[in-house]
């Protein structure tokens, strides 16, 4: 699994707003994707006014980041057009 990041630092702090993911294998999405959203469950609760949103780019290619538009403790899934 290749996992680059490119990250936007989150309002007055250090932490990750989003990552960047890209899968060469179908087997490895499940596990990676899980794993994306925890990591943003903790900087998510520390700003407590947001979301996450998990974007399918493209096979294999995805984006798991904190949204506004998203209510605070719920997790959306969305496939870009």
């Amino acid at each position: 699994m290749e996992r680059p990041t490119a990250s936007s630092p989150a309002l007055g702090s250090s932490a990750s707003r989003s990552i960047h993911l890209a899968f060469t294998s179908a087997d490895q999405v499940h596990e990676g994707l899980e794993n994306a959203v925890e990591a943003l469950i903790e900087a998510a609760a520390q700003e407590g006014t947001c979301g996450i949103r998990v974007t399918r780019l493209e096979p294999g290619r995805y984006t798991v980041a904190l949204d506004d538009s998203v209510p605070f403790g719920e997790t959306h899934e969305d496939i870009a057009a």
